[in-house]
């Protein structure tokens, strides 16, 4: 088996493990927020992240992977970073309609767009544009009911789309320019996000809900909800890092709204949830939009390889005869190595959190 054929399973293997885990997590929270009525959003994410490090720890200690120490600065602004943008978008949904703050989720598409491509000269060809504005329309008419708004409520929901699309392009420009594993990366910046959670997590709970996180009455059925999406959030975190690492923020973005659309099916199947007509013509606006997507992506992707292959053995005939690439013009200065060397294309809690 090939290299790309490796990395091609290894990115659907990625996916996959996200769209199942994070459909299951919102299941299983929407049964521990609605049926039982624990609404301590932040606190529970940030002991969701609590568990994924320790459970990391252990793997480390089993030597499953290799712990590689980098830039602790970069760390510690990113580790933060995620945690304050998970707070943002609860903050969002907390003093917005749930209309609004699923227009601020679809909002983080074209905002990671628009900063990959003024900051890191990314392209995005017209096929790519046109496939994500059929993806978000459909999505948009299955899940976006009202839009009241207010302006504290707005602000929120800005700085929650900006820091969650500067957080998702840091996932994967930090793995590309460290060269680190998603699995490495989650384990060093865990510790600050799960910190950054676990310190503000009950103010802000106590915040939207007027309630105490520490009074609260912890049944048996509300701990076992509770563990129970702790570890299911593990997977969750790792996919993740896992795709963000393996495709880009956008892709990540798309699969999000993938997930939304399961999950509005799994509510109507499973718990019998009210379903009309515009959440069925918003799906299959939004799975249109995603089999496009994916498939002028994977064009793409064979065209960029194709010609790659072609250049190689041009450059190896430049190294064999300098005089013949400099008489052509291209001879080109490096490092030493006699190519020039162009940097690799910038591809990106889960914040899904909410059903």
């Amino acid at each position: 088996m090939s290299e790309g054929q490796k990395f091609q399973l290894g990115t659907i293997g990625a996916l996959s493990l996200s769209v199942v885990s994070s459909v299951s997590i919102v299941i299983c929270n929407k049964a521990l927020i609605s049926t039982l009525g624990f609404t301590f959003a932040t606190t529970l994410t940030s002991w969701h992240l609590l568990v994924t490090f320790c459970s990391l720890h252990v793997a480390l200690w089993m030597k499953m992977f290799e712990h590689k120490p980098f830039d602790p600065r970069a760390v510690m602004g990113f580790g933060i970073l995620n945690g304050i943008s998970i707070g943002l978008l609860n903050l969002s949904l907390g003093f917005n309609s749930v209309g609004f703050y699923q227009m601020t989720k679809l909002a983080i598409i074209p905002c990671t767009v628009l900063l990959e491509t003024l900051f890191f000269r990314k392209k995005f060809s017209r096929k790519i544009q046109f496939s994500l504005t059929i993806l978000l329309l459909g999505v948009g008419i299955a899940t976006v009911t009202d839009l009241q708004l207010n302006m504290l409520g707005s602000v929120l929901s800005l700085l929650a789309v900006i820091t969650t699309c500067v957080a998702q392009i840091m996932t994967n420009t930090i793995q590309k320019k460290f060269k680190v594993s998603s699995t490495q990366l989650l384990y060093q910046s865990c510790p600050y996000q799960a910190m950054t959670l676990f310190v503000t997590g009950p103010f802000l709970d106590g915040l939207l809900t007027n309630q105490n996180v520490f009074a609260f009455k912890y049944t048996s059925q509300v701990v076992f909800f509770i563990v129970l999406s702790c570890l299911i959030s593990v997977s969750v975190n790792f996919s993740t890092f896992l795709v963000i690492g393996k495709t880009s923020p956008v892709t990540y973005q798309v699969l999000g709204h993938l997930k939304t659309c399961l999950v509005l099916a799994f509510r109507y199947v499973l718990l019998k949830d009210p379903f009309n007509w515009r959440n069925i013509l918003g799906i299959m606006v939004a799975v249109i939009g995603m089999v496009v997507y994916s498939y002028f992506c994977s064009v793409e992707t064979q065209q960029k390889a194709s010609e790659t292959s072609t250049q190689l053995p041009q450059m190896k005939e430049s190294e064999k005869d300098p005089l013949i690439a400099v008489e052509n013009g291209s001879g080109v200065l490096s490092d030493g190595g006699g190519v020039q060397k162009t940097a690799a294309p910038v591809w990106n809690s889960n914040k899904d959190f909410q059903a």
